[in-house]
Formats: structure tokens, C-alpha cells, sequence
């Protein structure tokens, strides 16, 4: 993933204790980090990325409670919560899951699309476009349909690498992000009948009953906790026949988790609940991984449903 947000203080003295600290906690000298990252709070009071710094080194040097001070004095100085201090406070303090601030996930990712396919990909052995189109296939082959479908939804679209897997199989796909710098890479690849930039849930609201054929959500579920909304807006505009496929990380315990990583991870269970009370019909589950993460598979499930 991409290096944190930085925001500056608008103080000079404070900005360069902060940036010597970073370099520090990078040579791995928590102890120094800390120490200047606390003297650039203390010239400059509202300094968000320094508060939510020291709390990311207190949190790895085993100061819980510094962490959670800092992480709190993080969020209070920013309103839109662009470095994720929120998650890190339920991590620590086991609060109950909340929405990811669309602040954070859009500066996460606006951030990240210049070099979001060289990283994901080729860093990360990103594999979920193709995993979810061979199991569109699969599922296809198992209902003895035809795998082609004239309209498609791309939620979280991201740089466009669903729909390049998918090209040949639709007439036209409309993508939707909440980056505005996804977006933008995302025309480049003129693949996109349409583009939006919006909330997936908030895209298919003004979409028309029974007007869609295929929906997409390629590793985008990792963002949000609760995805009743999601799923039921994707059955009401599924047309009969049509298919919702799509790619999360999983656990084995029962429903929604917050990761290690800070995305929220869904049980299989949890998974067919929601599809089921969203009139969807699960034809298809495969368990692996879509990418890796410090060397390691991350657990993930490609799951397949259908309306009837």
C-alpha cells in the first residue's frame, strides 16, 4: 500500500522534526522517532500527521495507552480522518466497527492510482480480476448459458483492471469509484461506457430496477463493514439471470472482522445471509487468496450469485 497521507503543519520547525522523525522510525529507531515526532506536536498542537505518527510508533513499541492518546488527538485535529486514526482506535480499544471515512479510503487511494497497478500487481501478486472472471465462466458453464452480458457494473473499478478482464464477455461497462484519481486512470483505459465518481452503495441508487446485467466488486468490499446496502441495491437492479461476482478477504470466524491489515475481512456465512436476503442466489464459491501481503496469501473468498 501506499505511504501514508502526510499533512503539513504550516510550521516549518514543526515539519522538519516530523520529517527527521520519519526518517528514524524508518531506520527503526522508535525511540528517537517518537521523541521528535512529540516535539513536533508540541510546536505545532494541530499537527494531525505528527499526533497520528506518534501514535503508530507508540503502538509499536507496546505503549498502548500513548497510542490510543495520540491516534485520539489525530482524529479530534481532522475531521475527515485522512490517515485512518479511527481504525487504528478500533484495533486498540476493540470499539465497534464503523464505516471507513470516505476521506480516508478516497486520499488512500487517490494517492496510491499513478502506481496503483505496478504495486498491486506486481508487488502484491494481485489476482483477483481473473479469478472472479473464470469463476463468471464457471458459473456460466454450470447454468449452460452463454457467458456475454450486455450491460456491466464495476464497482470500485480502480485503474480499470476488471474491466479489462471482462471486456470481451460485455457490450458496455460503467465504472464507479470514490477516487477521483482512479477515476482519471480508469479513462485512460477507454474500456468505460460511463464512469462515477461515488460510494459503490451511493453509485447503483439511481440506477433503474432490473436494468443490469452483470456486477462486479473486485477487492473493494475490504472498505466497508457493512455491506447490506450494497448487496441489496445489487439485487434490485439485476435484471432476472443476472450475476453479481465479486472478491473479499475472509476469516474463519463468524461475521465482519477488522484486519491487521485495516480492512474488514467477512465470513463465508455472513456472505451468503446478506445475498440471501437480497433475493440473490449463490452459485458459485472458491476459497484462496486474491494477493498476497508481506509475502503471505491473505485468506479471500470469489463468490458468485445470481437473481432468479
Amino acid at each position: 500500500m501506499p505511504s501514508r497521507v502526510f499533512k503539513s503543519s504550516g510550521d516549518m520547525v514543526a515539519d522538519r522534526r516530523f520529517d527527521y522523525g520519519r526518517d528514524l522510525q524508518l531506520r527503526g529507531d522508535l525511540a528517537a522517532a517518537a521523541d521528535l515526532f512529540t516535539q513536533a506536536t508540541e510546536q505545532a498542537p494541530g499537527f494531525v500527521s505528527a499526533w497520528f505518527a506518534l501514535g503508530d510508533v507508540s503502538e509499536r513499541r507496546g505503549d498502548r495507552d500513548g497510542a490510543i492518546g495520540a491516534f485520539r488527538r489525530a482524529k479530534a485535529a481532522d475531521s475527515c480522518d485522512f490517515h485512518g486514526a479511527g481504525l487504528r482506535l478500533m484495533r486498540l480499544n476493540g470499539d465497534p466497527l464503523a464505516a471507513m471515512p470516505p476521506g480516508y479510503v478516497t486520499a488512500l487511494y487517490d494517492q496510491y492510482a499513478p502506481k496503483f497497478e505496478a504495486s498491486l500487481v506486481g508487488d502484491l501478486g494481485y489476482r483477483g480480476p481473473d479469478l472472479l472472471f473464470k469463476a463468471v465462466l464457471a458459473t456460466c458453464v454450470a447454468q449452460g448459458r452463454p457467458a456475454s452480458f450486455h450491460c456491466a457494473i464495476d464497482l470500485g473499478c480502480g485503474t480499470g483492471l476488471a474491466a479489462r478482464a471482462f471486456a470481451a464477455l460485455t457490450d458496455e461497462i460503467i465504472g464507479i469509484d470514490l477516487s477521483p484519481g482512479m477515476i482519471q486512470q480508469a479513462r485512460a483505459t477507454g474500456l468505460y461506457h460511463e464512469l462515477e465518481v461515488a460510494d459503490a452503495a451511493a453509485g447503483l441508487t439511481h440506477r433503474p430496477d432490473v436494468s443490469v446485467d452483470l456486477i462486479l466488486a473486485a477487492d473493494m468490499m475490504i472498505y466497508l463493514h457493512d455491506l447490506a446496502p450494497l448487496i441489496g441495491e445489487a439485487g434490485r437492479v439485476l435484471k432476472p439471470g443476472g450475476v453479481f461476482a465479486f472478491t473479499a478477504e475472509t476469516h474463519d470466524g463468524a461475521g465482519v472482522i477488522l484486519g491487521a491489515g485495516l480492512r474488514y475481512a467477512q465470513s463465508e456465512a455472513h456472505f451468503r445471509e446478506l445475498l440471501s436476503d437480497a433475493g440473490l442466489v449463490v452459485e458459485h464459491v472458491d476459497h484462496g487468496s486474491i494477493r498476497n501481503e508481506r509475502e503471505m496469501p491473505v485468506p479471500s473468498l470469489v463468490m458468485v450469485a445470481s437473481r432468479p
